[in-house]
């Protein structure tokens, strides 16, 4: 039985329809070698059914099967016989003992929007992106954050100190619209912004406001009292923040602007996601008050730091609940024990969870019309495994009923498949199936830049397994959609990783991420996201050549006029190359080689076909990849459309001859290719 030839997966080429209802009749297919083997069967623990061999060619026999889809989740596998030779094939391939957990898997009903299958994502950290409107700028000493005053820093271009959050540069939803231009010339179909509402930090993840975006990055239109004396370490005074944050001029001012950058982006044929921070909030969020902001604002309900007859005291867990206990209650639950986190204490509060789902419904309603949700720390919300996923049920039907056509994507970490079952996300940030394998393979770094493996580095069995075991997780619209990586607000930059030096700015200063780097192994990268399943998604600058530690120091400002330019040139490149192939956005994905520092492997959809190697050692190389595996067939020739190698790139055509199925070719050192079938 010729093993290699054996291939089914999860996309439209193999299941029909590929998102059914219960009822529907399924059609399924399955892949062996011409003249192979003797008998296919589609199966699981209640069935076994023969398939019928449909079509025929050169290379290979197509079988064929229908089903009648139940209303409950279907999973399966087939059975292939050749002889006395017995093989099963699943998620994880052809392999002679069945494990039931890498099966097949189809949820009737489940549907991820088909606009974010595979499509460009663009992340941007407001405040470090670009300022448009200097006259909604924090202030220095506009407020008292975490220990000391906030600060505006003047210089664009300095690098963020080791205690960056209470530090603010001035980027704004303004300065968005102003790049939008930008955003679409290099390809992006989908900006996703960190935080925006209300929020005392630059990076927003401590909600003060749900209802409103905050005006230090939106408009402010009343802008008066006075910012605090040096030295004060609270804010009863601070009415500068108090008049900026509070008032409904400024709020309805902000929640305008961000409709028109929505607009903008709809405008030109771009979506929209916004990040939601709903396991816990921040010590400024009106509900609490514990920095007496709203206390003297007009408008506002007292917060439950302040008494126990708040209408907000069963938002959060109190520990002391003796009426001596307030004002200043202190006792409640912080996430991590951190109490500028307040977690929010849904299963006490069915008035914050009717609060939170109503948020979830009106940013992608009218007049706002956002396209999606992401979810920070999402399998962290609730004090139950139970409750959070009670929750997330009740969240995904909230936002697919005020807009069917929203993504729902999760910050998680591990197997999501918990939250994967078609009722709840539609998919992930893709660190496990993407990220990491992918920095392990080129870098041998981890993700934080907090450790170097050289047992990883270029290891193309650990990458190959790993990328096998977290992708069988998802099923497929989940991984057509999953948010793909290469850096994020969260980790150090690729870029950083390639030079190998472990640990963060406070040891080892902000000059050691830009040293060393190497360009190649970052297009390597860059080739990789954008021919992997999935939705590649860059993190603002990585385009530019923005180096950076963890956080904070991947938090620099995009370089505007200092820009690498042919990085930009060569992301622009390679996304229009994802763009216009469907095999790239929805195709099928088969290894065809993997060895030490070398993979190799083919993306399929129909008569078009694309042929990805990576030679990730530090010499030439002669290949010889088996593309037939990839459905290339005899006589149709490769072309190539790009060629990274050690000192740039090469974007012009150039013909491989396929022999007996391969293709032979030379790779310099650090390089890599994509090929399409000449045909296409």
């Amino acid at each position: 039985m010729k093993k290699e030839a054996l291939f089914c997966d999860g996309t439209e080429a193999y299941v029909s329809p590929p998102e059914p209802e219960a009822g529907d009749e399924l059609q399924l297919w399955f892949r062996t070698a011409a003249h192979d083997v003797d008998e296919v069967y589609l199966e699981n623990r209640e069935l076994c059914i023969p398939m019928n061999k449909v079509i025929s060619n050169k290379a290979f026999d197509f079988y064929e099967v229908k089903y009648k889809l139940e209303d409950k989740p279907f999973r399966y596998h087939f059975k292939i016989r050749s002889g006395n030779e017995i093989c099963y094939y699943n998620k994880w391939g052809a392999e002679s003992k069945l494990v039931d957990y890498y099966d097949f898997k189809i949820v009737p009903g489940f549907t991820a929007p088909d606009w974010a299958k595979g499509a460009v994502m663009y992340q941007i950290y407001t405040d470090r992106f670009c300022n448009g409107d200097p006259d909604n700028d924090v202030q220095t000493g506009e407020y008292f954050y975490i220990g000391e005053q906030v600060h505006h820093v003047d210089d664009w271009y300095r690098d963020p100190q080791p205690m960056d959050v209470r530090e603010f540069y001035g980027g704004d939803i303004q300065g968005i619209i102003d790049k939008l231009d930008y955003l679409h010339g290099l390809g992006v179909e989908v900006v996703y912004c960190n935080p925006l509402f209300v929020s005392p930090s630059n990076h927003k993840y401590d909600t003060q406001d749900y209802d409103y975006i905050d005006p230090h990055v939106g408009k402010i239109e009343v802008d008066e009292g006075r910012l605090l004396d040096p030295g004060e370490n609270n804010n009863i005074h601070a009415d500068r923040y108090r008049t900026r944050t509070t008032r409904k001029e400024n709020l309805e001012a902000s929640n305008r602007l961000f409709i028109k950058l929505v607009e903008e982006l709809h405008k030109r044929g771009m979506r929209i996601i916004i990040d939601g921070v709903f396991n816990h909030c921040g010590s400024f969020n009106k509900w609490l008050d514990r920095e007496l902001i709203y206390e003297s604002a007009d408008g506002y309900e007292v917060g439950a730091f302040v008494s126990p007859k708040s209408p907000y005291r069963n938002y959060f867990l109190f520990h002391r609940t003796g009426e001596n206990e307030w004002p200043g209650n202190g006792s409640y639950d912080g996430w991590w024990g951190h109490d500028t986190l307040p977690k929010l204490n849904y299963e006490d509060s069915k008035e914050l969870e009717e609060y939170v789902l109503g948020i979830a419904k009106k940013w992608v309603s009218p007049p706002y019309n956002v396209d999606g949700w992401r979810l920070d720390v999402a399998a962290d919300l609730g004090r139950s495994n139970e409750y959070n996923h009670e929750f997330w049920k009740k969240f995904r039907k909230a936002v697919k009923e005020a807009n069917p056509h929203a993504l729902i994507l999760a910050e998680h970490y591990g197997d999501p498949s918990d939250w994967l079952q078609g009722d709840e996300w539609d998919s992930v940030m893709n660190y496990d199936a993407f990220m990491e394998p992918v920095t392990w393979f080129l870098t041998g770094m981890e993700k934080h830049s907090d450790e170097y493996r050289g047992d990883l580095l270029g290891n193309a069995d650990n990458f190959v397994n790993a990328m096998k075991h977290h992708m069988a997780n998802m099923m497929t619209p989940s991984l057509q959609t999953a948010m793909n990586q290469l850096s994020n607000h969260d980790h150090s930059r690729f870029l950083t990783r390639t030079n190998h030096k472990v640990g963060r700015v406070g040891q080892l200063g902000s000059r050691a991420a830009e040293e060393g780097v190497s360009l190649a192994v970052m297009r390597e990268a860059i080739i990789m996201q954008m021919t992997w399943p999935g939705a590649p998604t860059l993190y603002y600058g990585d385009e530019a050549g923005l180096c950076g530690f963890t956080d904070p120091d991947n938090r620099r400002t995009y370089p505007w006029g200092r820009e690498k330019r042919d990085l930009i040139n060569f992301y622009r490149e390679m996304i229009q190359i994802h763009r216009k192939s469907l095999a790239l956005r929805k195709g099928s994905i088969k290894m065809l080689k993997a060895e030490p520092d070398l993979l190799a492997y083919g993306r399929f959809w129909g008569n078009e076909q694309i042929v990805v190697i990576i030679n990730n050692s530090d010499h030439l190389k002669e290949v010889r990849v088996p593309v037939w595996q990839a459905e290339v067939a005899e006589g149709h020739n490769m072309a190539r459309v790009m060629y990274s190698y050690e000192d740039g790139y090469i974007g012009e055509f150039e013909e491989y001859i396929v022999k007996e199925g391969n293709i032979s070719l030379m790779m310099g050192k650090k390089s890599a290719i994509v090929l399409k079938n000449k045909k296409w």
